[in-house]
């Protein structure tokens, strides 16, 4: 019997290893990009053409074939825009409306978000069922009793009958329960709870600072639509003390239509709508990041 004793033999080496570098990802292929340009141009085109179409006259707007590079007229088409109708006041109450409606929605529909992601109550499922209920209900169909109850308060023509009917949306309240009801660990809120913080104070200073990605996101998707909405301020205001969208019909609404003129006012109005989605542009990409990236 033979006993082995010590390391065992080391075999020879084939020859040295040699470590192949990992392959790179390649690039896109090129039809990607160019689906992405094309989308990208019909993004901007719009844009560009209302600018192109604002900075002409109206006959070199309407000639054949049209122009397509922006002319000399843009200063002045935009003086006769402030000039021929209420555009300046139209702006001012615009900013209003949509400023007190955006932070109002944000604020309520981000507490009552927490109240039904974080809080156990009586009824709090029936509740959510009702809010989200409320997004069923056509717009067109309140109408005729909203003006009606306008009138009774003699908001009829003021800015607050514009104000008020938006200051909270079912959509808000829905979109921060779902945010925050994974956004924020109830650990964490039971650590503040054992350190004395109030509900209110666990909503102010944990569930908020949690939710300010999708509180930007919903600002801004509130402040657009408040800022765009045409129907309801057109009903309950009149000519004297209108918002963007009901002066825009004003300058649309005579018998020859000035295309430069209308898309010059356009153009001023969409101007607030671009500035505010850079304000808010970091916490969107924050939050999208937040959501796409798992530790």
């Amino acid at each position: 019997m033979t006993i082995l004793t010590g390391a065992p033999p080391v075999r020879p080496s084939a020859g040295p290893v040699t470590l192949r570098p990992s392959r790179r990802r390649g690039r896109a292929h090129p039809l990607v990009y160019l689906l992405l340009l094309a989308a990208v141009a019909g993004c901007v085109f719009p844009l560009y053409w209302t600018l192109v179409v604002a900075s002409q006259t109206s006959a070199a707007a309407s000639s054949t074939p049209p122009p397509l590079l922006p002319g000399g007229h843009l200063w002045s088409n935009i003086g006769r825009v402030f000039s021929q109708s209420p555009f300046k006041k139209a702006l001012i109450n615009s900013f209003v409306v949509s400023g007190s409606i955006t932070l109002s929605v944000v604020f309520f529909a981000s507490l009552a978000g927490f109240a039904f992601a974080k809080l156990r109550f009586r009824g709090r499922n029936a509740l959510l069922l009702s809010v989200i209920g409320t997004m069923m209900v056509p717009t067109q169909l309140g109408i005729i009793p909203l003006y009606i109850l306008m009138a009774h308060l003699g908001w009829a023509n003021q800015i607050q009958a514009v104000i008020v009917p938006g200051l909270v949306t079912g959509f808000g309240v829905f979109f921060m329960r779902q945010y925050l009801s994974g956004a924020v660990p109830d650990e964490l809120l039971e650590a503040g709870r054992v350190d004395g913080c109030s509900t209110f104070g666990l909503f102010w200073h944990v569930a908020l600072p949690a939710a300010r990605p999708a509180a930007a996101v919903l600002g801004l998707f509130t402040f657009m639509q408040a800022w765009n909405d045409f129907f309801w301020p057109l009903v309950v205001l009149n000519g004297d003390n209108p918002t963007v969208q009901v002066a825009l019909s004003q300058l649309a609404s005579g018998y020859y239509q000035d295309y430069s003129l209308v898309l010059a006012g356009t153009l001023v109005g969409t101007v607030p709508i671009v500035v505010v989605f850079l304000l808010l542009g970091k916490q969107i990409i924050g939050g999208i990041m937040q959501g796409a990236v798992k530790a």
